[in-house]
């Protein structure tokens, strides 16, 4: 009796832990209302944003002098949890992989926006990561939306606050850039890609 009781446990055990199954897709959150920081980062400091997924790990330097609200409202946010058990909502193979609504309904945010208007010459090349906005917000408008450029875009309009460009982990972004569909306008992911924790750091 002994040994089939602690057989039953073993297996009891097992079933639980799910047997190795890839974490379930996190719930939707409502849509946040919070306040917009009132300082910005330390230009002269070096500001890193790490990102851990399901699927790997990548690390953005930030350039806080290019965008000094956008990468300040970043810090901010990614100190509080917010990018924590999200998803990538849109990728687009070939293009970029778009992240940071909590809703997972493309239009969620944090109940702010700020305004760095790029410079002219901007272009968005491989690796750029920038602030997601709609067509009719100005130029440079960020909330919590960003975007990883997994090909260069030579067409695309100097529109979007420019707030740092990946420096660790390209290959990660480049595997989950591969989780679209290439004839799905609207970027559906094929798989899903968990944002499990981003970490803020500076020297």
């Amino acid at each position: 009796m002994h040994r089939l009781a602690l057989l039953v446990l073993c297996i009891a055990l097992v079933a639980g832990c799910g047997g190795g199954d890839k974490p379930a897709t996190p719930s939707p959150r409502v849509p946040e209302t919070l306040k917009p920081p009132t300082t910005q980062l330390d230009p002269t400091k070096n500001w890193t944003l790490t990102f851990v997924t399901d699927h790997g790990t990548f690390v953005v330097s930030l350039e806080p002098r290019v965008s000094p609200h956008a990468t300040a409202s970043l810090v901010a946010l990614a100190r509080r949890g917010f990018f924590d058990n999200t998803i990538i909502h849109r990728i687009v193979p070939g293009y970029i992989i778009q992240g940071g609504d909590p809703t997972q309904t493309g239009q969620g945010g944090p109940g702010y926006a700020t305004v760095d208007p790029p410079r002219p010459e901007t272009r968005y090349t491989k690796g750029i990561v920038a602030m997601a906005k709609t067509s009719t917000e100005a130029p440079g408008t960020a909330g919590s939306q960003f975007f990883v450029m997994t090909a260069d875009a030579p067409s695309l309009s100097p529109d979007y606050a420019v707030v740092g460009r990946v420096t660790r982990g390209m290959g990660v972004v480049e595997k989950i850039g591969q989780l679209g569909d290439p004839n799905d306008p609207n970027g559906t992911p094929t798989e899903t890609v968990i944002v499990e924790h981003v970490t803020v750091a500076s020297r």
